[in-house]
């Protein structure tokens, strides 16, 4: 065997270092464990419901997906369901912490409530999706550029524009698009109710 054999039996049976043997997995890993971070950020994130405001829609403990993108080619709309850091305010403890509501008012709309019925620009607002007909009642407002509306579906038990007032486009985070979890008959797209052209500004 000559010596140029000898150093090639030696490399081949020389064994491989850890780091080698599981370079392509690691730098795999990172690669998308990178992609889901700048996904989280970005794109979309999941996030679970804490309360039951938004009884019957969303039950607590339930599993989302907020979409983060769509609010930055398009506005928000009436009926959707938005999650969104809540405005400073004497009736929430820790504006820190995520609300989730459903968008009733845009900006330049006239809100009341009245007789358990929300109206927008003076029509009553159709809702099928509510827990229960609200029992309180709010004077006549105009939702002012740039802010929105924003109401719990279970209306006599959400902390939502009814007690703290408007809330900027600015806190949005994004808007709820998907329940996958529980995996069950209410797995699916979180549909917006469609108004049509019911309630135009004055």
């Amino acid at each position: 065997m000559t010596a140029e054999q000898k150093l090639e039996k030696d490399k081949a049976e020389k064994p491989t270092s850890w780091w080698h043997s599981q370079r392509d997995n690691i730098q795999v890993i990172v690669i998308a464990l990178a992609i889901a971070f700048i996904l989280r950020i970005f794109v979309a994130e999941p996030r679970y419901i804490p309360s039951g405001s938004m009884i019957p829609s969303l039950l607590v403990n339930d599993r989302i997906i907020v979409d983060k993108v769509s609010y930055l080619f398009n506005q928000p709309q009436r009926g959707e369901i938005v999650v969104f850091y809540p405005p400073q305010s004497p009736a929430i403890d820790d504006t820190s912490q995520p609300f989730i509501k459903r968008i009733i008012g845009l900006p330049g709309d006239r809100i009341r409530i009245e007789s358990g019925k929300v109206f927008v620009n003076d029509r009553p607002l159709t809702e099928a999706y509510i827990a229960a007909v609200p029992k309180y009642d709010i004077q006549a407002l105009t939702v002012p550029p740039n802010a929105y509306w924003v109401m719990g579906d279970n209306r006599n038990f959400s902390n939502d524009s009814h007690v703290w007032g408007f809330l900027p486009k600015q806190n949005i985070i994004g808007r709820a698009c998907l329940r996958f979890w529980p995996f069950d008959r209410r797995f699916g797209w979180l549909t917006t109710p469609q108004y049509g052209d019911r309630y135009p500004q004055p």
